[in-house]
């Protein structure tokens, strides 16, 4: 504990300016959302398997907001993002992350003597590891080594500080990371130069430069693995082993590059106060008073998660490897793709008001993509949330992209049936539904059409398409997307009030069951209560489909009071009743009571999620599932501050009551205010600029004036 209190010191010492009493960056735990939940008064089930169930698979490691790199310990491959809390040595730090089973390229790990290639992890204890925005510090028992890491956009730094009487060496995993590695390279290039490659995942190259002169590399096997050792010339003493190390998916020269622009001529204490300040930057444009302390933690170290994904692809001087292989440069920064299932409902959307040049530059990424791709734009699981994703960031004021290419690929996506776009998409058009197999017992983990979610997403797309289709004046495809728009309807059985799949001749799948939890059987990793009231664009057309508004409350009362009936599902966790936070297909579904003149009943719930599902378990590590990058942090985030991307395609946020009394948030350069006045769930009156508000919606436009919205509660 000493030793860990002592580290935590000389990193604030690291980290803090004289000038400023406090930083928003001290409130933030890189460790929240890396712990797995065990319980059953947290999973809500007993757990039968031996398996662990997923978690929020964040990680702790050294990043900089959407950066190429993520610097990172491992403690076991091919679990979510390589680091969990419970677990107990650590194989290496890789160099990239995103929290979902792939990436980790190019694990490192400092070793001494003799190692073998299948038996070379070292035991750590929580007691003495820390970390921090762009920092991270860990000390490995068997090797006595102490290892601190930072990094800037495209580059790691890593500082080994070893037992003076042990000679120094560096154990590379260049032959595994958490996909499968086709292609490998590792060798001496310079007496202090180590580079090399690995493909898996897209083709990473590295150029590493040492403060000792690298003796050889070799590569050492035994009958299960392969790793390669890397040896130092007069390595023994104090001064700790550096090495900091530029990474290009382009080749390594511009490796080469990237670390001599980013990194080469500074220390390590200075790359991480200066990451320290980036992150201090981007989590100064929300700034929060009143609320506990752990209200602001929570809400800080989820901003923090929200910013770790889509990640940088090209260079410092805009080369990129584009979708077909090929090396180009059209002077953008390129991005993964966002993970659209997931974070379009709301991540997306924070991205933008934050950071509006990553926002255009990852449209500009997925633009590239699409018209390299058979001319549709990407998709990721169901739905076409690109659409979303485009319509609610143009009419939020972002147009740094050209609209004009992003509206033909995702017309093609929404009316051309074809590999690469809408999947069933025959199907829906002919008839505005897809069907389902007819079959029964189903196993949870089956693969099917999901066709349930699949409609009634494929629903709110057309109307995303629809908004970009009117912006362009294209009259004839936005009254037929408007018009598709209402296929939300064609599977909802009015006899049972829920949506549910339909076979090949219209008549309705029998085994109906509303408990019980599918992957991807008519629903998407839901069940049938939680693939309720999915029509962000038409919630007053969703709530006539039931006879009155006391049927829809009763639907909504029983959802969160009618207990999970006990399956074991990994990617479902947390519940209120029937009702599962743990993934994300119901997120929007609590702001239903707004529609029926229940708002209060919504707050509830949602005061609920805020107060106990984000710092689960024996830890207060865990959310209730998966973040999915950065999808549930970002949900935190919003609701927190007293706004929802309940319709993320609109320029406009549905208002709840926030945790705090102020906030300032500073839109695309210019603040507003938003503050709460009262106490309770109940909201009395919105204002916003001194004028009352009809409704529950605020529009972009109205915050971009930067104005006080006042929300009275009671």
């Amino acid at each position: 504990m000493k030793n860990r209190i002592f580290i935590y010191i000389i990193s604030l010492i690291l980290f803090t300016n004289c000038e400023n009493q406090s930083r928003l960056t001290e409130y933030v735990n890189p460790f929240l959302g890396t712990a797995t939940l065990w319980e059953k008064e947290d999973l809500g089930y007993e757990r039968k398997k031996e398996a662990r169930t997923w978690g929020a698979e964040t990680f702790p490691g050294a990043t900089l907001p959407n950066a190429m790199v993520q610097v990172s310990p491992v403690t076991q491959y091919r679990s979510g993002a390589g680091y969990q809390y419970e677990d107990s040595v650590i194989y290496g730090f890789s160099h990239t992350n995103k929290g979902h089973w792939n990436l980790l390229h190019v694990p490192m790990l400092p070793v001494v003597g003799k190692v073998s290639p299948s038996d070379y992890c070292s035991p750590f204890s929580h007691e003495n590891e820390t970390a921090h925005p762009g920092y991270y510090q860990v000390y490995l028992i068997r090797y006595g080594v102490n290892v601190e890491l930072t990094s800037t956009l495209r580059c790691a730094y890593h500082k080994y500080t070893y037992r003076k009487d042990d000679d120094k060496a560096l154990l590379v995993d260049i032959r595994r990371s958490n996909n499968a590695v086709t292609e490998w390279n590792i060798e001496k290039s310079g007496e202090k130069v180590l580079t090399g490659y690995q493909a898996g995942e897209g083709k990473i190259y590295f150029y590493g430069i040492t403060n000792y002169p690298i003796a050889d590399v070799t590569m050492e096997k035994d009958d299960k693995h392969e790793v390669a050792i890397v040896r130092f010339v007069d390595s023994k003493g104090t001064q700790p082993l550096e090495m900091k190390i530029g990474f290009s998916f382009v080749s390594v020269e511009n490796a080469k590059m990237n670390l001599e622009q980013e990194m080469l001529n500074k220390d390590f204490a200075q790359v991480a106060r200066e990451a320290d300040n980036t992150w201090e930057k981007l989590l100064s444009k929300i700034k929060v008073s009143g609320g506990t302390d752990r209200e602001k933690n929570l809400f800080y170290s989820c901003l923090y998660n929200s910013f770790k994904w889509p990640a940088l692809r090209s260079d410092v001087n805009f080369d990129y490897t584009d979708i077909q292989g090929n090396v180009v440069n059209n002077g953008f920064n390129y991005y993964t793709n966002p993970s659209f299932w997931d974070d379009y409902r709301n991540k997306l959307i924070l991205l933008g008001m934050l950071s509006p040049e990553v926002t255009t530059d990852v449209i500009k990424s997925i633009i590239d993509q699409g018209e390299k791709s058979n001319g549709y734009m990407p998709t990721f699981f169901h739905g076409d949330h690109a659409s979303t994703f485009i319509s609610g960031s143009w009419l939020r004021g972002l147009h740094d992209f050209d609209l004009n290419r992003a509206y033909k690929l995702i017309l093609k996506n929404a009316t051309v049936p074809g590999e690469g776009g809408r999947r069933y998409l025959d199907e829906y058009i002919e008839r505005g539904w897809i069907a389902e197999k007819d079959t029964v017992n189903v196993p949870t983990q089956d693969e099917y059409k999901g066709a349930v979610t699949k409609t009634v997403e494929y629903a709110y797309d057309d109307y995303a398409v629809a908004l970009v289709a009117k912006e362009l004046g294209d009259e004839a495809n936005y009254k037929l997307l408007m018009k598709r728009s209402e296929n939300y309807k064609t599977l909802f059985d009015p006899s049972t009030g829920f949506w549910r799949g339909k076979i090949d001749d219209g008549s309705w799948i029998k085994d109906f069951d509303p408990y019980y939890p599918y992957y991807q059987y008519m629903y998407r990793e839901a069940n049938a209560w939680n693939a309720l009231f999915f029509a962000p664009h038409d919630p007053e057309g969703m709530i006539k489909l039931y006879p009155d508004n006391a049927a829809v409350e009763a639907k909504l009362d029983s959802l969160f009071t009618e207990p999970w009936r006990g399956y074991e599902v990994d990617n479902m966790t947390g519940f209120i009743g029937n009702y599962c936070h743990g993934n994300q297909p119901g997120h929007s579904i609590p702001y239903t009571y707004y529609f029926i003149g229940k708002q209060e009943k919504a707050q509830a719930v949602l005061d609920s999620l805020m107060g106990h599902y984000y710092d689960m378990g024996q830890d207060k590590l865990a959310y209730a599932g998966m973040d999915d990058a950065g999808e549930m942090s970002s949900w935190y985030v919003f609701n927190a501050i007293g706004l929802y991307t309940y319709s993320p395609a609109d320029a406009e946020y549905i208002v709840t009551v926030p945790l705090f009394d102020k906030v300032t948030f500073e839109l695309q350069g210019k603040p507003f205010t938003i503050t709460k006045q009262g106490s309770g769930k109940k909201i009395r009156q919105i204002t916003c600029g001194g004028k009352v508000i009809d409704g529950y919606f605020v529009s972009h436009a109205q915050l971009q004036e930067g104005k006080e919205l006042v929300i009275t509660v009671e």
